[in-house]
């Protein structure tokens, strides 16, 4: 009778070379330790016998995940830590699909793998098929952040529980773009969302905090049912890919903390406490909420840089400080990251108004040769950094043909014909060039190469960042870790042509596209003349 893959259970005392031979075919590397970790979920005959019904499928989808060795390591661990391993296998043997949303999963990502380890029960939120249906949105997430924050009184409990919604949310999403069930936009379009709420419900919890700390009371809008304290006098703006709302696995999030004026009291009957103080104290406190890891981490890094003035700027500055700084000091880098700030946090109308407020420095000023030639400097700059690491063909933000160019033509277009052409003043960098398309701007072949460079560039750059959650841009030197990313992304072994090489073969021609129209567009006739 043929050996079985049931009998690395059943058989008693099979020879090292049988388990081998029986293993091997599902592309572990060690077999020897694959065997090790199954004997150890077999820890009792009911559950031995639960696993050997499973098995041949189990085995197929972790040969299915880019890696059968490290996703196998993860579940034995997935299954001490769940507590009941004869629960968790009987859910596997009912629901077959379950067994491919774990295998994938724990073979693709070490941070996924570590939050399913650490909170097992969410696996089976995960299983449920509506679940992985759908995107959350951010009404959603808001929702179930009120419920649970509601509970609440510490501020630290309130901090902790942002850390662990970060965590679900993300989980969330990171299954739905490993399985494919949401598209590369959708995935930052989601991370957005989520980051937009936890930060939203962080300045909420700091305010109140802060409030209750200085024996302040609420608000006026909040004392009047008119919003919450955190909505009154503090927008929290996103800039970067979080105000484009196209964030990454592992972005820093950019922000700048805007409040409405130094004018007046901070709360009825408030002692005499400046404005300027009161927000200054606010912004610390609640980049503290976002940035302090405890024992469940942290909710985000944040980057603040580019608020006004940069690093020796006050960290919350009034609306007039920066319309007045933007309006006599403001440079071209400056026009450009203010093409995607959104408020999404705290005072929409105030958001608003700052938008009002700088759109004449943004788009009323001119583009031309100057700025273009500013633009060029950057990009130089930028240029000669990721030389000296010896990352200009690696990294796919900052490297030649990479994301940074392709957003630097549509910034700059944008900038230079957007006081005319309102439609092209798109946060979204594809937004962006499809409406430049549109007005004539980028040719139907140039916005098609950029987008799908853009995708594509996107989506290994999430593929490198959700392994171990680590803020990196680079593919990997090592084969073996660029078949790896190769595999996550979906890319399968071919005669002749595997999975890495292929990998490297697409990021080489959309490097090349994509250099090719941005030296086509900024040393072209696009910034001369009159604006189109």
């Amino acid at each position: 009778m043929a050996a079985s893959v049931r009998d690395v259970l059943l058989a008693p005392q099979l020879a090292p070379s049988q388990v081998d031979s029986l293993l091997r075919p599902f592309r572990f590397r060690d077999p020897v330790a694959a065997d090790r970790n199954l004997q150890a979920i077999a820890e009792d005959p009911t559950a031995r016998g639960l696993l050997a019904d499973i098995l041949e499928e189990l085995l197929r989808c972790l040969a299915d995940s880019p890696d059968p060795d490290a996703a196998l390591n993860h579940l034995e661990r997935f299954v001490k830590a769940s507590g009941g391993t004869l629960a968790l296998l009987s859910h596997l043997r009912a629901n077959p699909r379950a067994i491919a949303i774990l295998a994938r999963t724990l073979g693709s990502s070490s941070f996924m793998a570590e939050i399913l380890i650490r909170h097992p029960a969410w696996f089976y939120w995960l299983s449920e098929p509506e679940v992985l249906a759908h995107a959350r949105t951010r009404d959603d997430i808001e929702r179930d952040l009120d419920g649970a924050l509601a509970g609440l009184q510490s501020e630290g409990r309130q901090r902790d529980l942002l850390r662990i919604a970060r965590r679900r949310e993300t989980l969330h999403i990171g299954v739905r773009d490993l399985l494919r069930r949401s598209t590369v936009p959708e995935t930052g379009a989601a991370l957005a969302d989520l980051a937009g709420a936890l930060i939203d419900r962080a300045l909420q919890t700091s305010e109140a905090a802060l409030r209750q700390d200085l024996g302040l009371g609420l608000p006026a809008a909040a004392t009047e049912g008119t919003g919450s304290a955190a909505s009154a006098g503090l927008v929290v703006l996103g800039m970067g890919k979080l105000g484009g709302g196209d964030l990454n696995f592992s972005s820093d999030v950019d922000l700048v903390y805007v409040y409405g004026s130094d004018h007046g009291p901070i709360a009825r009957g408030a002692t005499a406490l400046a404005r300027s103080e009161f927000f200054k104290a606010l912004a610390l406190r609640l980049t503290a909420a976002l940035t302090e890891t405890t024992a469940e981490g942290y909710v985000y890094r944040v980057d603040l840089r580019l608020r006004p003035e940069g690093r020796v700027g006050p960290l919350a500055q009034s609306l007039a400080a920066c319309t007045q700084y933007y309006r006599g000091r403001g440079t071209t880098w400056e026009r450009l990251a203010l093409l995607k700030a959104f408020p999404v946090a705290g005072d929409a109308a105030l958001g608003g108004r700052f938008l009002e407020r700088v759109r004449p420095f943004v788009y009323g000023r001119p583009f031309g040769s100057d700025e273009v030639a500013e633009v060029r400097r950057i990009k130089r700059e930028i240029d000669r950094k990721i030389a000296a690491r010896d990352e200009t063909h690696r990294n796919v933000k900052l490297g030649t043909g990479g994301i940074r160019e392709i957003e630097f033509v549509a910034q700059a277009l944008q900038a230079r014909h957007g006081r005319r052409h309102p439609r092209l003043r798109e946060r979204n960098t594809l937004g962006a060039l499809a409406a430049l398309q549109e007005r004539g701007l980028l040719s139907t072949e140039e916005r098609q190469t950029l987008g799908d460079a853009y995708v594509f560039l996107r989506d290994v750059e999430n593929k490198l960042q959700m392994v171990a959650d680590a803020q990196t841009h680079s593919l990997p030197e090592s084969p073996d870790e660029v078949r790896l990313c190769a595999l996550r992304l979906g890319y399968r072994d071919e005669p002749g042509l595997p999975a890495g090489e292929r990998l490297l073969r697409d990021h080489r021609q959309h490097r090349q596209a994509t250099h090719q129209v941005f030296e086509g567009v900024f040393e072209g006739a696009r910034f001369a003349g009159d604006e189109r």
